[in-house]
């Protein structure tokens, strides 16, 4: 029995380097076995992965096989609901949302913010099936889809890819915008007139952070300091 001369780690007798420290085997009372199989592979080799294609059709089977369990289990378990469509709602935004873009990598940013507010439409389309909401569907959820959607689109055309404080700049008008359209869309719904409160105070603070965004953005001084401190 051989021995490594540098890590002391037992050597097979087929051994020509230690396979622990990759030392040459010298060994003249005991010359290398050459006819005899080595106990261990000589040559390494790498379990191949699977591809994102794949990875989303095994996620997309999942996501199938659960919306279908649960409307199964609707069946039998309060079947006078349709709580299922929650979970199948939900399983299909999350579809939309992630699974769908690793199908598509290359599909448009605009038309993936249209799918993803079709997909959180139709899920709060579901949740009022059972509910019988009807009305605070068509008159509250889906002007409020629709308005968010628009500004996320809108966002989506718009957002500069190069400059960051023009990016964060759009942003947080659309924020600004979003807050004003929910409140709007639920003092009609509620009160029937809108009466803006708390998103004139977002507005105002974001008008504001705007503002200075804009000014740092057009003086080139100020431009070049905010990058250097904010690493932009």
């Amino acid at each position: 029995m051989s021995y490594c001369v540098h890590c002391g780690v037992e050597l097979d007798s087929t051994a020509a380097v230690c396979p622990l420290c990759e030392t040459p085997v010298h060994d003249p009372k005991s010359p290398r076995d050459t006819t005899s199989p080595p106990p261990y592979p000589t040559r390494s080799s790498t379990v191949e992965l699977p591809g994102k294609g794949e990875l989303a059709l095994l996620l997309t089977v999942l996501l199938c096989a659960v919306a279908a369990v649960c409307g199964v289990l609707n069946i039998f378990l309060k079947p006078g609901r349709l709580w299922s469509l929650y979970a199948i709602g939900a399983l299909l935004t999350v579809w939309f949302w992630l699974i769908l873009p690793i199908f598509q990598p290359k599909l448009h940013r605009a038309v993936k913010v249209l799918l993803d507010g079709a997909a959180v439409a139709l899920y709060l389309f579901l949740i009022s099936l059972d509910l019988n909401g009807r009305v605070w569907y068509l008159g509250l959820a889906l002007p409020i889809v629709l308005a968010e959607t628009a500004i996320v689109l809108g966002l989506a055309l718009c957002l500069p890819r190069r400059s960051i404080l023009s990016a964060i700049t759009l942003v947080i008008g659309a924020v600004a915008a979003s807050c004003l359209c929910i409140e709007l869309f639920v003092d009609r719904f509620l009160t029937g007139a809108w009466q803006p409160l708390w998103s004139l105070v977002v507005f105002a603070a974001c008008a504001a952070i705007m503002a200075v965004l804009i000014v740092v953005r057009r003086v080139p001084g100020l431009r070049a300091w905010a990058r250097r401190q904010f690493h932009l």
